[in-house]
């Protein structure tokens, strides 16, 4: 387990029976250096979408658990927030709650000379994905091939 992933494994543990007793959903964590800087995010959402401030509380009850464990040596910018309305689909639960839903996304490798793909999910597996086009044919794209997934916003 890379540092990284071992922060992010104990940021969620701590912060997830904060979540709990607001019954708000864990959506993701991350700790990612940007522009020389670290930051420690958690991404939180609850039915009928999450406020600044329940950011705003989660953030100064998980600061003060931050500060008490101090288990991350570099200096960095810990940060609650809404996935927004492009949120990524990364674990299972995403791809559950996304079945019958439009989605796009790009691919590490070309699948049928194409990178970009969107259409209807359809089903998932621990290691593929089926979408459907706008033919309706199905395409299994490779769950380890995709750079990255979301709900498509149609404006």
């Amino acid at each position: 387990m890379t540092k990284r992933e071992e922060y992010e494994q104990k940021t969620e543990e701590l912060i997830l029976p904060i979540l709990q007793e607001y019954d708000f959903e864990l959506v993701d964590v991350e700790y990612v250096k940007e522009v020389g800087n670290w930051y420690l995010r958690a991404y939180i959402d609850k039915e009928g979408g999450i406020t600044v401030n329940d950011c705003e509380m989660v953030s100064r009850k998980m600061s003060d658990l931050l500060d008490e464990r101090d288990f991350i040596p570099d200096s960095y910018i810990f940060e609650v927030s809404s996935p927004g309305l492009g949120r990524q689909l990364k674990k299972d639960k995403d791809f559950a709650r996304s079945i019958g839903e439009v989605v796009e996304g790009k691919l590490f490798r070309a699948v049928d000379k194409r990178k970009d793909f969107e259409g209807i999910l359809r089903s998932f597996d621990k290691e593929v994905i089926v979408i459907e086009g706008e033919n309706g044919e199905e395409t299994e794209l490779k769950r380890d091939n995709i750079a990255l997934i979301r709900l498509h916003i149609d404006f």
